[in-house]
């Protein structure tokens, strides 16, 4: 490597490795089963063609997964994990494009369900 060259993986600037500026404000994720959850959800939307794309911001306070009709359009559904509000309406919510909150729940099984309601046909 010439000078000015650093390996990617390696620390800069004397930051030991896993350290970075900030690291005490941790960031609200998905665990590995809320994702999947979601993904089975996002996948059945885009193989009806209800949806086509998506984003995921993690923030401190809330983790955001968004959902477009569009890529260059707003989002028609943030499904928003808040932990502060865990305890008092549930740390799960669905809300809209403009901005109603849809279902807030503490599963997000349940909460997921405004979106994934089946059709039913009544016999008359």
């Amino acid at each position: 490597m010439s000078f000015g060259d650093t390996e990617p993986s390696q620390p800069r600037g004397g930051e030991s490795p896993g350290s970075r500026p900030g690291a005490s404000d941790q960031q609200v994720t998905f665990d590995r089963r809320e994702l999947d959850r979601i993904l089975r959800l996002y996948g059945r939307k885009v193989a009806d063609g209800e949806w086509r794309d998506y984003a995921i911001d993690f923030m401190r306070d809330r983790a955001v997964f968004s959902v477009f009709r569009r890529a260059a359009e707003y989002p028609i559904y943030r499904i928003e994990k808040s932990p502060r509000q865990a305890r008092r309406q549930g740390a799960y919510s669905v809300i809209s494009a403009t901005g109603l909150i849809m279902r807030r729940g503490h599963e997000l099984e349940r909460v997921l369900r405004v979106l994934d309601r089946k059709l039913s046909v009544v016999a008359g």
